[in-house]
C-alpha cells in the first residue's frame, strides 16, 4: 500500500509491467492502522515517511505474521517460504 495516488500507482505499474493491482491510501488512514508509518531519517533530516512493512493477513482478516522491516531483494524468497 502507498500513499501515491491511483493514477501514479496505475502508472507505475504500467511502466515497470507489474501484474498486480496496488493499494492507494493517499489520506493514509490505513497506513496509520497498520503502524506503517514513523519517522524516517534522511541527509540528517527527520521526516514522517512509510515504514516498509509487511504483513500476512489470513481469511478472517487476522494478521499471521508481520515482517516490521522489509528488506525488497530478500522478502519474496521469505514470504514464500514462511507460506510453505
Amino acid at each position: 500500500m502507498s500513499a501515491d495516488s491511483v493514477t501514479r500507482q496505475k502508472n507505475f505499474c504500467a511502466k515497470q509491467e507489474f501484474p498486480y493491482q496496488l493499494l492507494s491510501d493517499p489520506d493514509k488512514e490505513t497506513i496509520r492502522a497498520y503502524k506503517a508509518i514513523g519517522m524516517k531519517k534522511m541527509y540528517g533530516k527527520e521526516y514522517e515517511g512509510i515504514l516498509r512493512i509487511s504483513y500476512i493477513i489470513d481469511e478472517n482478516g487476522m494478521i499471521e505474521i508481520a515482517y516490521p522491516k522489509v528488506q525488497p531483494k530478500e522478502h519474496a524468497q521469505q514470504v514464500l517460504a514462511d507460506l510453505a
